[in-house]
């Protein structure tokens, strides 16, 4: 199967929602950078998914007031620097409900359903 690309997500939203009730679509491409956060260099990033938990939040985010739809990729297996990771796009009504969940959609993926391991240079 081909990996999605952001174009491919932002699609399967427009299919998806009434613009009547939509005035954005915010995006996230996170991408492997090539450093840690304490600075040391990274060789690549090994990926996984509790999928379950993934899909969890996925509908709860969907829920919270304003968005229309919400869909999101994870790259998973082995990213080298400058890879595509993870992939989120929102679709609401106005910005003050958008990108709150935009944000916090990240945040909870990354904490709650991403495993990520660094190979460190």
């Amino acid at each position: 199967m081909k990996e999605p690309t952001m174009n491919d997500l932002i699609d399967t939203i427009k299919k998806q929602v009434d613009f009547s009730r939509v005035g954005m679509i915010a995006c996230h491409n996170g991408v492997a950078r090539g450093t840690s956060r304490a600075g040391q260099p990274v060789e690549y990033l090994d990926i996984d998914v509790d999928t379950e938990t993934w899909e969890d939040i996925l509908q709860q985010m969907r829920a919270q007031p304003g968005i229309a739809a919400l869909e999101a990729y994870l790259f998973t297996g082995r990213r080298l620097v400058g890879d595509d990771v993870m992939f989120i796009a929102v679709a609401g009504d106005i910005r003050e409900n958008v990108l709150p969940v935009l944000e916090m959609t990240l945040n909870r993926l990354k904490k709650e359903a991403v495993k990520k391991q660094e190979k460190l240079l």
